[in-house]
């Protein structure tokens, strides 16, 4: 799919209703993105994987991670910013050729709707259908599948993920919103909800374990933690940023610590200190099937504690 131009995008979508505006324009590497203002937050994003690039309530500070040393080029994935992983999690299941996390974050998308809520919140409907995509992201994916990404946008963040299948047979998806939250320093930084609940850690050779107190990050940690539909908190000694989702029983907690981020090359220097990653999820053993008609959403409300 070409990119859109932007003053067509303008005049279709653009808004400017009093304090409430939203236009589009062409971003870093000439990738477009929609710029949203309204008095309870400012956002940026990208329409290459409906991408999240930034969120700043009016009341607080930056509230989403993007990586100094980030590309931003055509289909390549972004370090920062709230990847959509889909249509599957991680490697793919029999095929490790395939792109890690899917084609849903790489792929340009097309603006579906946008709007203003009676509270004065922003906003935006993001939709991939898989039926349009290029021949080569079909033959990883044939199924006819249509992806939504709706956000609103104010002094909370609403993301709902959801995924119709319009194919005749079952379809299996697994699936992240890959959230990279800024933090004030990872050392101060605790993630609580999570107490007691088994996890899958993959810097151990995904050795099951069992939480013990809330997350602490002073080493590598990538953990998948199991049969979680819990709140979630990260705690930075700055601020607390609260996390509630429906449609998930995954929790993904990330942060790379030194020696994996110096080997990534696109986090930036000691970048690992200023992110964690908590992700929600379906993935591990939480594999969604989709019967034919069937439709699934994952939503997300992020929020200042």
């Amino acid at each position: 799919m070409n990119s859109p131009a932007i003053g067509e995008l303008n005049d279709e979508f653009s808004i400017q209703d009093g304090n409430n505006s939203l236009h589009f324009e062409n971003g870093t590497g000439d990738i477009p993105v929609a710029v949203i203002k309204n008095e309870q937050a400012k956002a940026v994003i990208s329409l290459q994987g409906a991408q999240l690039l930034s969120w700043v309530p009016a009341a607080g500070d930056e509230m989403i991670w993007v990586s100094p040393d980030a590309c931003f080029m055509p289909g390549k994935s972004v370090r920062g910013g709230v990847p959509v992983c889909w249509p599957w999690f991680g490697a793919h299941v029999s095929n490790p050729d395939l792109p890690a996390h899917g084609f849903a974050r790489t792929s340009l998308w097309r603006v579906a709707d946008v709007g203003v809520t009676i509270t004065g919140e922003s906003e935006i409907t993001f939709r991939l259908d898989s039926r349009t995509l290029t021949d080569a992201v079909q033959a990883m994916w044939p199924q006819a599948t249509t992806l939504d990404l709706s956000l609103t946008l104010g002094t909370s963040l609403q993301l709902a993920l959801t995924s119709t299948n319009h194919s005749d047979q079952d379809m299996k998806i697994t699936q992240a919103l890959h959230t990279y939250f800024a933090i004030d320093d990872i050392a101060s930084t605790l993630v609580y909800g999570l107490e007691g609940r088994d996890y899958l850690d993959k810097s151990d050779g995904f050795s099951r374990k069992t939480q013990d107190g809330p997350v602490v990050i002073n080493t590598e940690v990538d953990r998948v933690y199991l049969q979680t539909a819990d709140d979630v908190m990260i705690d930075d000694n700055k601020r607390k940023i609260l996390i509630k989702k429906q449609g998930s029983q995954t929790t993904v907690v990330w942060n790379p610590w030194q020696a994996v981020a110096e080997k990534m090359g696109d986090l930036g220097k000691d970048g690992y200190r200023k992110m964690v990653c908590v992700e929600s999820a379906n993935a591990a053993d939480d594999v969604v099937v989709l019967e034919p008609g069937g439709r699934h959403t994952l939503s997300v409300t992020y929020s200042l504690g």
